[in-house]
């Protein structure tokens, strides 16, 4: 029988992971929806209209360029799983992007030869969705594949497809959990939620109901949860009502309707007893999570908890922040938010503990400005920016329109969860108006009981025993309603996926410029579309090459100092003053530059550009915010070396470029303990000012606003500012660096790691070579995409890891190349020498780039610019770009012209940069599970180090 569903009260889109209240049936027949009214202020509006059989089709109109975004959402998740079937909702995500009856193949296929971007999918506990955007004469490609995978993918799943994809899915999950902390959530929600509740498990599953899953049971989750019926599919962009309407019954019309599941009811497992519980990981600190089950979306209640999360913990100055942070000085970092859910929300304050400082006093100054906060409800002024913030970031997150929160993405959650693609109105609405007491009365109502706290203490790690496979019950799907109908098929789909003739021309935005009477050079481009104006300011002397014969790590220290307070507002005050103005600003360093940004709202520009100019000439240096940012710092470092990635990225520098080269240094520009420990308020004043010179730096404008209303804002606070007197310290010199004359293999110690993390490196030309394009094909070909060949290889066809990938980062000298992998433990060794294969074969000309392999990365780098520049920050960058490595303003015309023109024998030339018998190898991995496997492949001299780079006796 058809399933009831009950009214949603409202819902909301303010954070990411919301999962919301349910919908009401689908209408019996093709039902038009008047366009809903646009609200005042930012507003995303639509149109919507649903097919018979179910598919309800949201339409949003954004022509600023020539791309469409295609959302579509199944309202089903883990939540929807019974006993003995964990993890299926995420396995047929991957498996929906596999081959379907009309397309033999990856589905990412025919999407990387019409410039794709943005496209993923994803699941959680109350939704599964796929994403892409697609140039606009491409949108009947992603409408066939999408409806392909809809009505006909059964077929195509079969007993390969599915071993194919569990395996793949069971190296994601070692993946989280082999980092520090990756065991907390499912300790979380096992406590949080009884036996047999919907949320009690993981997103991600069991790994013995994985291995149990047959194929008729995986077929039957899809006959249940995937048709039309259960879909909202969003169109944003370069689209209108009457062509939607067309092409969505043209493509989708044919399919039929799926039962109506039933959606679990609302349980938020109101808790009224404190728990807690302590468990042991390697990690460099303890960590506490104190979580509370609190009101579903859909609930006033949830909104005015996003605001006390904020006041509480959400922002720099926040109540916790100013407490543990700055005054007390008993954590590294605390947060405290909301995380949203269709049956039942979660409260969470999540905190790094200083080391040497005992978590239970962290934990009883937690308490105390709970219940402060309860007791006395925030101030008129908390509240405001809490607002504020809150304000800004939706009209950042719509600047986009797909992608993870952009515009289509928040028309379809409030289209799935609460019955109305305009529901994030009302969550604004309350955001906007709810009162101090409103809020007290919240955090009064859901957070006086029922917490429970998570102790992480370092020490041997602790495997989860993974539960015992489920036994499932039989599959008793309802009948599909008699109100659900077809239209006649409109497509032959045994002509395969229709590709598009023609493309939109690229059109990157033309750029002005004028000179600031400090010197600095101002580059604007123009883009309208939200009431947000980007600053980036590029200064070429502060990136990591300035610490050569300084302290490691002075740059990013000084960078990220800056905004720790200037001016005479301290670091709290300060961050009140960008708060209360919507504005985002910080700085930081990269190899070749250090880069100071700002994103103001077009409303507070000239106060926001004031506080800037502050931050950068004005910076304050404190003793006591030293203190406490380098006790940060030495903490994070720490944080590196126990994530295995960060921990690989550390060392290989040294390793390839050499003792005493600029670039020989961290790849995360953080240091060493000894380095930071050593740093002087007398380095970071004399960084400052020799190194962030106004003089020859380049201010990049992007945005709603013109030459004429920006030059005199920035003249006004800028203009004036001189570079200190004496003249900024000349570069470094980047040296050349000789090859090895033989591969080498460093091995760092994980004990107890379910996966190794490997990284082969080598360094091969400045991004500003003459064959640095060619490069970045050939290495596209061989990793720099789903569908190259490390990737195809190591996951899709050996299902040993998660995802492998290659890539060079841009650099004024010699830059890393670098290929990596995490490999489930025992196949560490065959992971490699398939890779050294891979690398080798590819580099020697024994299996060339093929001419479809160029193609496609052709069209991935070319195809997909008129969607690449949607966003003012991808322009910022890209105008950054051509200004560090001194290319003409014209630079994306002309290299998508080189890359056009690119034969296969130039991309199989430019591949023999790379030389297989001269890799760097670095694995991080449990040494008694890999160390004699690798040794045994006789890729090169083996050294065991330690997280410093140095060598462990043996």
């Amino acid at each position: 029988m058809p399933t009831l569903k009950t009214s949603p009260r409202r819902g909301t889109v303010l954070a990411i992971a919301l999962a919301a209240a349910l919908g009401t049936a689908a209408p019996l027949a093709w039902a038009e929806a008047p366009p809903a009214a646009a609200q005042a202020g930012v507003d995303i509006p639509y149109e919507q209209f649903t097919l018979p059989n179910g598919l309800r089709v949201v339409v949003h109109t954004d022509r600023k360029a020539p791309i469409v975004a295609v959302n579509i959402w199944y309202h089903v998740g883990s939540k929807d799983e019974p006993s003995g079937r964990s993890g299926f909702a995420h396995l047929f995500e991957h498996l929906m992007f596999q081959s379907s009856e009309n397309h033999q193949g990856e589905y990412f296929t025919p999407f990387k030869q019409v410039g794709v971007t943005n496209q993923n999918g994803t699941t959680n506990t109350d939704r599964t969705n796929y994403f892409q955007n697609v140039p606009t004469t491409a949108l009947d490609t992603a409408l066939w594949m999408e409806s392909d995978r809809m009505g006909h993918l059964l077929g195509a799943v079969d007993q390969a497809a599915l071993d194919e994809q569990r395996g793949v899915v069971q190296n994601e999950k070692r993946q989280g959990e082999n980092q520090p902390y990756g065991q907390a959530w499912t300790k979380l929600m096992q406590a949080l939620y009884p036996v047999g509740h919907p949320y009690n498990h993981t997103v991600i599953g069991s790994m013995n109901d994985l291995d149990a899953a047959a194929l008729e049971d995986v077929h039957a989750w899809f006959r249940a949860w995937y048709g039309p019926n259960n879909a909202v599919l969003v169109l944003a962009g370069d689209i209108d009502l009457a062509t939607a309407k067309d092409k969505v019954a043209k493509y989708f019309g044919h399919i039929p309707a799926g039962p109506d599941m039933a959606q679990p009811a609302v349980d938020i497992a109101r808790r009224t007893e404190p728990t807690r519980e302590t468990m042991h990981d390697k990690v460099p600190q303890a960590r506490i999570y104190r979580v509370w089950n609190v009101a579903e979306v859909g609930d006033a209640d949830l909104d005015r908890l996003q605001l006390l999360g904020q006041v509480l913990g959400g922002s720099r100055s926040s109540r916790l922040d100013a407490r543990l942070l700055h005054r007390d000085q008993l954590v590294d970092s605390i947060s405290a938010g909301t995380y949203a859910k269709q049956l039942g929300s979660n409260f969470i304050v999540m905190a790094n503990v200083k080391q040497g400082v005992d978590p239970a006093k962290v934990e009883a100054v937690i308490d105390e400005e709970i219940d402060r906060l309860l007791a006395e409800g925030p101030t008129a002024d908390e509240l405001e920016r809490a607002r504020t913030v809150f304000r800004a970031g939706f009209v950042r997150g719509i600047e986009r329109i797909g992608g993870f929160g952009g515009k289509a993405d928040a028309l379809a959650e409030c289209a799935v969860y609460a019955d109305d693609p305009g529901c994030f109105r009302e969550s604004l609405r309350i955001i906007d108006t709810s009162t101090a007491d409103q809020v007290q009365a919240a955090g009064r109502e859901w957070l006086a009981q029922g917490d429970h706290t998570l102790l992480i203490l370092s020490g041997e790690r602790t495997a989860l025993v993974e539960d015992p496979a489920g036994t499932p019950g039989p599959w008793d799907l309802p009948a599909v309603d008699g109100r659900y109908g077809v239209q006649p098929a409109a497509v032959d789909r045994s002509l395969g996926v229709p590709l598009p003739e023609a493309f939109p021309e690229l059109k990157f935005p033309e750029v002005e410029r004028a000179t600031l009477g400090n010197g600095s050079t101002v580059v604007l481009a123009r883009r309208s579309g939200v009431p947000v104006v980007q600053l980036r300011y590029q200064f070429p002397g502060a990136g990591y090459t300035a610490d050569a014969g300084h302290r490691m790590g002075t740059a990013s220290f000084a960078m990220g100092m800056l905004d720790e307070g200037a001016a005479g507002l301290g670091a709290l005050e300060f961050a009140d003053r960008a708060e209360a103005l919507g504005a985002q600003m910080g700085a930081g360093s990269g190899l070749d530059a250090g880069t100071a940004w700002l994103s103001a709202l077009t409303g507070n520009l000239d106060a926001s550009v004031a506080l800037f100019a502050d931050m950068l000439r004005k910076p304050d240096f404190v003793a006591a915010e030293i203190e406490r940012v380098r006790a940060t710092w030495i903490a994070n470092i720490a944080q590196e070396k126990a994530r295995p990635q960060t921990a690989a990225l550390r060392v290989l520098p040294p390793l390839l470029y050499g003792e005493g080269h600029p670039y020989a240094m961290p790849f995360t520009g953080s240091g060493t303990e000894d380095s930071i420990a050593a740093l002087t308020r007398d380095d970071l004043v004399a960084f400052h000012r020799t190194q962030m010179q106004p003089e020859d730096a380049t201010l990049i404008v992007v945005g709603d606003t013109t030459l004429a209303e920006i030059v005199p804002v920035l003249e006004k606070h800028l203009g004036d500012w001189s570079g200190g007197g004496e003249a900024r310290a000349a570069a470094a010199e980047i040296p050349a660096v000789a090859r090895p004359s033989a591969a080498r293999v460093f091995l760092i110690d994980q004990p107890g790691a379910v996966q190794a993390n490997i990284y082969a490196g080598l360094l091969v030309p400045s991004t500003m070579d003459d064959g640095a394009v060619r490069f970045d094909i050939a290495n596209g070909v061989i990793g720099g995409d789903f569908t190259a060949r490390l990737n195809m290889n190591l996951r899709e066809d050996k299902h040993w890891s998660y995802g492998a990938r290659s890539g060079a980062s841009g650099a004024l000298g010699p830059r890393p190349w670098l290929a990596s992998a995490p490999v489930q433990i025992d196949k560490t060794a065959e992971a490699m020498a398939e890779m050294q294969r891979e690398i080798a074969s590819f580099a020697s000309g024994e299996a060339p780039p093929t001419v479809e392999e160029v193609e496609r990365i052709r069209a991935i780098n070319t195809l997909s610019l008129p969607g690449a520049y949607e966003t003012a920050a991808s322009v910022a960058s890209t105008i950054a770009g051509n200004v560090m490595y001194d290319r003409p303003d014209d630079y994306v015309v002309r290299r998508k012209a080189e890359i056009q023109a690119m034969t296969p024998a130039q991309v199989a030339e430019a591949a023999k940069t790379i030389d297989a018998n001269a890799l760097t190898w670095v694995v991080v991995g449990d040494l008694s599970q890999i160390e004699a496997p690798v040794r045994a492949l006789e890729l090169g001299e083996v050294t065991v180090l330690d997280t410093d780079g140095k060598p462990v006796p043996q």
